[in-house]
């Protein structure tokens, strides 16, 4: 899978998807560290990149269909959540293989322990 990483999340995560054996491209690399959600979202889409983001604002379905995307993914942890949790718990999204199978279209909430994926 390719992976879009938005610049809300630690900068070592496109590393930790890498190492989880998918592409992975961190919006502060190509310019758009500080681009509105709307351009975020459309080079998302026009390059069929799976959106991987904190921000909440992506999983308003109306604003964001879920259907028009590669997918999208919103990690829903405290603001006070360190670098490593974040880490642990995209590493064990990362390892579901059949939730992965299932994301194109779909728009997935990932917590700690748990992934919601909502149908296109």
């Amino acid at each position: 899978m390719r992976f879009l990483v938005d610049a809300n999340l630690p900068r070592s995560t496109a590393a930790c998807i890498r190492k989880a054996g998918h592409e992975a491209v961190d919006v502060r690399d190509i310019g758009m560290g500080k681009s509105p959600d709307s351009h975020i979202a459309r080079y998302a889409q026009q390059n069929s990149l799976v959106l991987i983001t904190r921000d909440k604002d992506f999983g308003n379905v109306r604003n964001y269909p879920p259907a028009n995307y590669a997918g999208i993914v919103v990690l829903d942890l405290p603001d006070d959540t360190v670098a490593a949790e974040i880490l642990r718990t995209l590493t064990a999204f990362l390892a579901q293989a059949p939730i992965l199978d299932r994301l194109p279209g779909r728009l997935a909430i990932v917590e700690a322990g748990r992934v919601r994926l909502r149908p296109a």
